[in-house]
């Protein structure tokens, strides 16, 4: 059970200060360097922190609490190489598995909390072969978790909507029992009709008042294309800063010139892009993106689940991976690594009260590191987490 601790003393923030947090009503009441404290260096019922680092909670942008295999033994991956022959492999494994998706998104949310991360978003499954059963089950995992973690849930159509009648219907239904976004999935290749997957999904979100979350898996001028569509909606829609792409392949598998043309557009119709770092395709233009006013944010995506067996739910150490793949190498580019899962990613979140500052929301972790750059690179363990003014997590345990 979340613990309660008032005050958090020796804290030592990202700008060099060794402070005192105090915490009330779940946010940051004040901070107080240590040596200007009359009543010595650390009071009896504050949790001393001896000096380690604090930083603000981790979002993980992308993920599927769905497909996890957490709390399983080891399963050998059974899917083919493409993504067809491992959409049929869910349907093959995922409704005969001997835990719960209730059970199993749970085990993968505390893993998470035990990293440091305070804010999800998890991509649910929705089509006519599986329904909302899986949905109902991380709602259920949701509810579990509320303590310790804020739980974001995109109505996924894996199996597209064209090709799949029916789903439409089930993603309304998604957004109505509790799905914060709606998704979609590859529309030409996938539905092979893009304008019937967009018009579809881009008319749930505007008749219900919530964001998009659409996987691009497309490369090349088709994925730009896809692209295209989807930012053009967003701009007639006015869904500027509720429109999120994840993947994006296509951004890091076309001509220059044709990549800053797709910035400019993204940036203009407030189209957001969730990376993972995916290690077959090129990685996206990141700081080409950045520089134009996109948002970029990122996520785990599998951990260890039937997609892949890879993964421990650490989205500090996927920040990490994916600075390795752009060549961030600086200190300042080591922090675009860190806010591609803090601050980028609460604006994606519409998180506004996010950071170590008072009056904002007390959710942070502490890490034995000299600075932020050394988290990134290093991304030690985790000792306490905080959320909503409570230790949920300590030494890599959920309490």
């Amino acid at each position: 059970m979340p613990a309660a601790f008032p005050l958090i003393d020796n804290a030592r923030l990202a700008d060099g200060r060794t402070v005192r947090l105090t915490l009330e009503r779940g946010a940051i009441a004040a901070i107080e360097p240590m040596d200007g404290l009359r009543h010595g260096p650390s009071a009896p019922n504050a949790l001393d922190l001896h000096g380690a680092l604090v930083l603000p909670a981790l979002f993980d942008g992308h993920l599927h609490l769905d497909k996890t295999l957490s709390g399983l033994p080891w399963l050998p991956h059974g899917a083919g190489p493409d993504r067809t022959s491992r959409i049929e492999n869910d349907k093959k494994i995922l409704p005969y598995l001997p835990i719960s998706t209730r059970e199993r998104a749970g085990n993968l949310i505390r893993r998470c909390v035990a990293h440091g991360t305070g804010f999800l978003r998890s991509h649910v499954d929705i089509d006519t072969h599986c329904r909302l059963d899986r949905l109902h089950g991380v709602l259920q995992a949701r509810e579990d978790h509320a303590e310790y973690a804020d739980v974001q849930l995109v109505a996924f159509p894996q199996s597209g909507v064209i090709r799949d009648p029916g789903t439409l219907e089930l993603l309304e239904e998604a957004v109505k029992e509790g799905a914060d976004l709606v998704g979609g999935m590859d529309p030409c290749i996938i539905d092979r009709d893009p304008a019937g997957q967009l018009d579809g999904i881009f008319g749930i979100a505007d008749r219900h008042g919530v964001g998009i979350d659409i996987h691009l898996h497309e490369t090349g001028e088709l994925g730009l294309f896809s692209l295209q569509e989807i930012c053009r909606r967003a701009k007639a829609l006015d869904l500027r800063g509720k429109v999120t792409i994840s993947h994006g392949f296509c951004l890091g598998t076309i001509a220059e010139s044709s990549a800053l043309a797709a910035a400019e557009l993204m940036a203009e119709s407030g189209v957001m892009l969730a990376t993972h770092g995916a290690a077959k395709w090129p990685l996206p233009p990141l700081a080409l993106l950045r520089e134009h006013g996109v948002t970029v944010f990122a996520g785990n995506d599998d951990v260890r689940d039937t997609w892949s067996p890879y993964g421990t739910g650490d989205v500090l150490a996927r920040a990490a991976l994916i600075g390795w793949r752009a060549d961030y190498r600086r200190d300042d580019q080591l922090g675009h690594a860190f806010d591609l899962v803090t601050t980028s990613a609460a604006r994606a979140f519409g998180v506004a009260d996010h950071g170590i500052a008072v009056g904002k929301r007390a959710d942070f972790f502490t890490v034995q590191a000299e600075n932020l750059q050394e988290a990134v690179a290093s991304h030690p363990p985790r000792g306490w987490v905080f959320k909503g003014g409570r230790a949920v997590a300590c030494d890599g345990k959920a309490l």
